[in-house]
């Protein structure tokens, strides 16, 4: 009897509810602004991809998408705002898969972060973090897919020339800086003890300076100390990583440019000594750390409360 005289309203709920394929797809394009990526994304054909974004447009009988002079995707108007439902909406049922399934156990808080700061700083002061428990720290050069997922936060070195690009740029992802740290020339005790001659920051290009991927952080420290540089790129090792070239420098191999969060126990330890070049030398901040996750669970408990206390500890160190 309940499904006879209910008939009605059930039928009509139905019809008011695509299938959830056609919405991850929805969802999936809009956020990579084109099919082919979505596709990627989803482990589907491009085709497919399409034929469930023109059957969401039948159904809702307005278009959603639509397709720029350069062959790329833009929201309607229409689509924008269906798209910001439906993002949070599908966030909101994966979160209540993972809680369903996780059994009354405690979801842990997925942080990724450049494995230098996670090394050097963040894992440290984590012992002192109210909730160090319900946290899973994944140190990775790489920054997580939220669309997937991978994680529900993120921390990352972003260059300012870069203009927070990448993750923190991200269609649905909100950020906020964490710490704009200046970087200083450093060497091991024994490397600086054979720079006694070196006065001026322009002095430093006689000395062999390490490099992460390329010379461009110490052209921009030393174009802002207002030295001339050579044409060409700046001579010694790529190694591409952080990590890897103050490893360099705590091996007697030169100089390098790093940060606080980086050598603070290099220093302590004198293992690391700041190169001296008090002649003009300026503070010269290169770029930032910036915390991001989803915007659609940015102001959930869990990340409010890591968020919070990540800033005051980057706060603190920076008082120091």
């Amino acid at each position: 009897m309940y499904i006879m005289h209910h008939m009605g309203r059930m039928r009509s709920v139905s019809n008011s509810l695509p299938p959830v394929a056609l919405l991850r797809a929805f969802e999936a394009v809009g956020r990579s602004s084109g099919i082919r990526s979505a596709a990627r994304e989803l482990d589907l054909d491009h085709t497919v991809v399409s034929r469930h974004i023109r059957a969401l447009e039948a159904w809702a009988g307005v278009p959603l998408l639509t397709r720029t002079t350069g062959a790329g995707i833009l929201l309607t108007p229409e689509g924008a705002r269906y798209h910001q439902r439906i993002s949070a909406a599908l966030a909101e049922m994966t979160d209540a898969g993972i809680e369903l399934r996780s059994r009354s156990k405690a979801r842990p808080l997925v942080v990724w972060c450049v494995p230098g700061l996670a090394v050097q700083w963040l894992i440290s002061r984590l012992a002192h973090y109210p909730g160090r428990n319900s946290v899973e720290l994944h140190p990775t050069d790489r920054s997580p897919d939220f669309g997937r997922f991978e994680a529900d936060a993120d921390i990352r070195y972003v260059f300012a020339s870069s203009a927070h690009r990448g993750a923190v740029a991200t269609t649905g992802v909100r950020w906020v800086e964490i710490a704009r740290p200046a970087v200083v020339p450093i060497a091991s005790a024994a490397f600086a003890a054979r720079m006694r001659n070196t006065r001026t920051p322009a002095d430093l290009l006689s000395a062999p300076l390490l490099h992460e991927e390329s010379d461009a952080q110490w052209r921009a420290w030393l174009t802002a100390h207002g030295v001339a540089l050579p044409t060409g790129a700046l001579p010694g090792p790529r190694l591409w990583h952080a990590h890897l070239a103050l490893e360099a420098a705590r091996c007697d191999q030169g100089v390098a440019l790093a940060n606080p969060y980086l050598i603070q126990n290099d220093l302590a330890s004198g293992r690391l000594l700041q190169v001296s070049v008090a002649a003009g030398q300026k503070r010269v901040a290169l770029g930032s750390y910036v915390f991001a996750a989803r915007a659609d669970r940015w102001q959930s408990a869990a990340i409010v409360q890591f968020r919070r206390w990540l800033k005051s500890a980057a706060r603190l160190d920076a008082q120091d």
